[in-house]
């Protein structure tokens, strides 16, 4: 008898630390779910994100939560040279960000014609003396960085931050030049629904010239050409030269003399999210993107990196910019195809 009791009293401890295991754990379950809503309501403040109903808020704190239960798990595992943060992606599907912030298209491998001639021949071949590194922010030839919104005009971004930066070189005028200008009347490239960076050298060499941001402010749609605003220039080119593709060294040399413009897959999480320190992600070669190269290092740990200026915000990355890795051996066309589409504009 006394047995039998031992065994039911044996029994019932064990039910009862079972049972408090299991309501321990709920309960880390709860807290953590309230400290991810807490998370992303701090988010929504942030960014001022305001959604039409609880529903839509449901269905974005999830996808919140998925992104940032990985972009955790990813810092937390330290296995690579740089780190990811939430930024403002973070509540919207790849879908969503593949339509809203990626434009590149080369319409000259899509619909050749007299309309797409190449660049001039490659006007720093015989360069030679290329610095260990170089910011062409520390020499004044970036302008502050700029957040194209839900409008896929990267391209413009791209081209424009080119502009800026050989008008500097050349003429020692720090100028913010008009992504809107070329969004509105460059009609030879699709707007808001992606483009072309050579097209948009084309056009500004073609008209005579770009205005400045002050006089056609950028508004994040595409509108009816200003020919106003449009005929009056603030910075002109004279043309465009094509960088030699899948070749990191001409990359090199070129970027050793101005800011370039290139074509990037960026359409993965990796890239998304990036923070801060060298890339080395995740990406294919399927150019989607366009940024603008401004510069090139050695970090402390020995990697090499490109510097890119991108045009989602000072909240996206290392404040608006990337370092991502440069030299990759086992791609000639670099990290993320960063060497495949590159040009530059001549003042």
């Amino acid at each position: 008898m006394a047995s039998c009791q031992l065994i039911t009293c044996a029994m019932a401890s064990l039910l009862i630390i079972i049972l408090g295991a299991s309501t321990s754990q709920a309960n880390a379950r709860t807290l953590q779910q309230a400290s991810m809503l807490e998370r992303f309501e701090q988010w929504m403040a942030r960014h001022g994100v305001v959604y039409q109903d609880n529903v839509e808020k449901e269905k974005r704190f999830n996808i919140f939560k998925n992104n940032a239960e990985r972009i955790d798990s990813f810092n937390l595992a330290g296995d690579r040279p740089y780190k990811q943060s939430i930024n403002v992606f973070a509540d919207r599907t790849d879908e969503e960000l593949k339509h809203y912030r990626n434009g590149y298209i080369n319409f000259a491998q899509q619909r050749p014609s007299s309309k797409f001639p190449h660049g001039r021949s490659f006007s720093y071949e015989n360069v030679t003396d290329v610095p260990p590194s170089l910011d062409w922010r520390e020499k004044g030839a970036v302008t502050p960085i700029k957040d194209q919104g839900r409008c896929g005009c990267c391209w413009a971004f791209s081209a424009v931050a080119a502009i800026e930066g050989i008008i500097q070189i050349k003429k020692g005028q720090q100028i913010s030049l008009s992504e809107q200008q070329l969004v509105d009347c460059n009609t030879e490239n699709n707007g808001c629904d992606g483009g072309f960076m050579d097209t948009a050298f084309q056009y500004i060499q073609q008209t005579g010239g770009i205005n400045s941001e002050k006089n056609y402010p950028y508004r994040g749609v595409q509108g009816m050409c200003d020919t106003e605003k449009s005929a009056s220039h603030t910075a002109s080119i004279s043309g465009y030269v094509d960088v030699p593709s899948n070749d990191e060294n001409e990359l090199l040399k070129a970027v050793a003399m101005q800011p370039v413009s290139v074509a990037i897959d960026a359409s993965s999480n990796d890239f998304l999210f990036y923070s801060t320190g060298v890339f080395t992600g995740e990406c294919g070669t399927d150019l989607n993107h366009a940024v603008t190269v401004v510069g090139y290092g050695t970090s402390e740990e020995g990697m090499k990196y490109w510097l890119l200026k991108n045009s989602w915000g000072t909240q996206w990355g290392d404040k608006g910019y990337m370092r991502i890795q440069r030299d990759v051996a086992a791609s000639n066309g670099g990290l993320c195809g960063i060497a495949m589409k590159a040009s530059y504009p001549t003042a």
